[in-house]
């Protein structure tokens, strides 16, 4: 069993998870696979932030068990994993490891015990004191590292299963961020993201006491960092020292992703969420007077129990008066172990369906008009990969945008010439709903 697959679903804190669990497989003398079929170990990363997540991964475990499974050991991991716990092994019999993501440091263990043999292995702890201690990371971008600051929630929004899936809140020590920010510098990393459920709540548990808008400032000083992004923010714990961190160090990417999830007042004390739609503009107000353009997403979801025509008509107009940047938008899916099981008010879905669509067009209509308006301007990117079918270098602004360019100089990697990992000026020739185009600045 030293040949593994593993599949990732979810955000950016379950890639990182994988990151560590490929990392200590590696060094376990495991090699890594591209395709499930050759794989003796199999995992799944997981996501039960959403209902379809969850289904997903269910259903790949059975298709790939029924096709080609046969004397493969499968394991589950991530939120899944601690949502369902030993449920998993009646709903899928062939799965042989169960294991949340607050037990990655005890996976070499958990190796030992399916290399002998053992088909029921678990871990399924949230005791935490070593979540963020896991000593072999594989890097799967050389370029850019995620650092997790802040594992868990404390905030028990009424929706959310993350407080259930991932433990509360512990923060990590400034000393020991700032020195794994360090040895990345060291190693030739130039951009950094930050990483946490709730990214801002982060209180440094050491004597040093730091709060996140410190720690953000102080990464953004690391010598050989020259991007710094952090995700995702909690509105209740924005405050405005982020806002000048970001103004006053051009290493911190202007650009914030702040889930509102509503519109509607009513609708957010329903949803748990711990503030208002006027607290809500009062963070987005202190963005937009800051002195650099500072790029605004955000997550909403549609539907939620209770949630009438007119409370979702203030989400619209919350939209038309932010103007974001880019969204993601969601229909309310019921969750295990939330309050909002218990509202009798769910709305049907297809009135779900067709509040997402009138959002997303709306919504679409603002990504054209706020793109046109770089078209003729140069932007500096960080490039971060190439696209063959379109013969073009993919860049990342700072304020998160896609930049696709040509550059006449080199028009696709050649033997020991790339673009990729380097930052330059790209001017903007043309503009979608989705991205930016250009051609690199002479």
């Amino acid at each position: 069993m030293k040949s593994f697959y593993i599949e990732t679903f979810g955000c950016q804190m379950n890639a990182h998870d994988s990151e560590k669990v490929v990392g200590t497989l590696v060094e376990r003398g495991y090699t890594q696979v591209e395709r499930p079929e050759d794989a003796e170990l199999v995992l799944y990363n997981t996501c039960s932030i959403r209902d379809k997540a969850e289904q997903k991964v269910f259903h790949r475990l059975q298709q790939f068990k029924r096709d080609t499974g046969k004397g493969k050991v499968f394991g589950v991991l991530g939120c899944v994993a601690q949502q369902e716990g030993e449920k998993i092994f009646e709903r899928a019999p062939h799965v042989s490891l169960v294991a949340g993501s607050a037990s990655y440091t005890k996976l070499p263990e958990m190796l030992i015990q399916l290399e002998t043999g053992d088909r029921r292995v678990t871990g399924l702890s949230l005791d935490t004191d070593q979540t963020f201690d896991t000593p072999f990371t594989r890097r799967d971008n050389p370029h850019r590292a995620y650092i997790t600051i802040i594992e868990g929630c404390d905030k028990s929004c009424a929706y959310c299963v993350v407080p259930f899936t991932r433990g509360p809140e512990r923060s990590r020590t400034s000393e020991s961020v700032m020195r794994e920010a360090a040895t990345l510098a060291e190693a030739g990393y130039t951009e950094i993201q930050l990483l946490g459920q709730n990214v801002n709540s982060y209180r440094d548990p050491s004597s040093a006491g730091w709060d996140f808008a410190n720690l953000l400032a102080r990464t953004g000083e690391v010598p050989g960092i020259r991007s710094v992004r952090f995700t995702t923010s909690h509105p209740r714990d924005f405050v405005s020292d982020i806002v000048d961190a970001i103004d006053r160090n051009e290493a911190l990417c202007n650009h914030v992703h702040l889930p509102v999830q509503s519109g509607s007042t009513s609708v957010l004390k329903k949803m748990q969420r711990q503030y208002t739609r006027d607290d809500y503009l009062r963070r987005i107000e202190w963005m937009k007077s800051a002195k650099r353009d500072i790029a605004i997403t955000t997550d909403i979801i549609v539907g939620f129990p209770g949630e009438t025509e007119c409370d979702f008509q203030e989400t619209m107009r919350l939209i038309d008066e932010i103007e974001y940047e880019s969204m993601f938008i969601f229909k309310y899916s019921k969750r295990p172990n939330t309050p909002a099981l218990q509202y009798e008010d769910h709305i049907p879905e297809e009135e779900k369906t067709r509040r997402l669509m009138v959002l997303q067009e709306r919504q679409r209509a603002i990504q054209l008009r706020r793109n046109a308006a770089y078209v003729g301007k140069t932007e500096h990117v960080h490039v971060e990969g190439y696209n063959m079918a379109t013969a073009q270098w993919i860049g990342r602004t700072s304020q998160h945008k896609t930049l696709n360019f040509i550059d006449p100089d080199l028009a696709a990697p050649a033997e020991g010439r790339t673009l990729v990992g380097t930052y330059l000026d790209v001017l903007v020739t043309r503009a979608g709903p989705n991205s930016l185009a250009g051609e690199r600045a002479q």
